[in-house]
């Protein structure tokens, strides 16, 4: 009885051995082959882009200087009439602020 049960025993390790490879799937977390990696993305020159604008193809040369002028603090000329309604708005929430009642 002692040798069938180890001749049992052997055979299903082994059925369990040969079978296992065949029901390991595929790691789900890891990304295809075809991925480039960050590492090789970041050292990548970029020789063209898209207008945060208009979404236009632009060259590099362009795109640069496009980000130049809208980092650039440009003041258009404004209405003296709308300055001036700015300026009393601004004072208005001034004495509000304060208490003061304004009709």
């Amino acid at each position: 009885m002692n040798g069938i049960q180890a001749i049992n025993l052997s055979l299903i390790t082994s059925l369990f051995i040969n079978l296992i490879p065949l029901t390991v799937q595929k790691a789900w977390g890891l990304p295809p082959k075809e991925d480039v990696p960050e590492e090789v993305l970041r050292t990548e020159i970029i020789t063209e882009a898209r207008s945060p604008i208009d979404g236009k193809l632009l060259s590099a040369a362009e795109y640069a200087q496009l980000q130049a002028q809208l980092q650039s603090p440009g003041v258009a000329p404004l209405d003296p009439k709308i300055r001036e309604t700015i300026f009393l708005l601004r004072i208005r929430q001034l004495f509000r602020s304060l208490g003061i009642p304004i009709r």
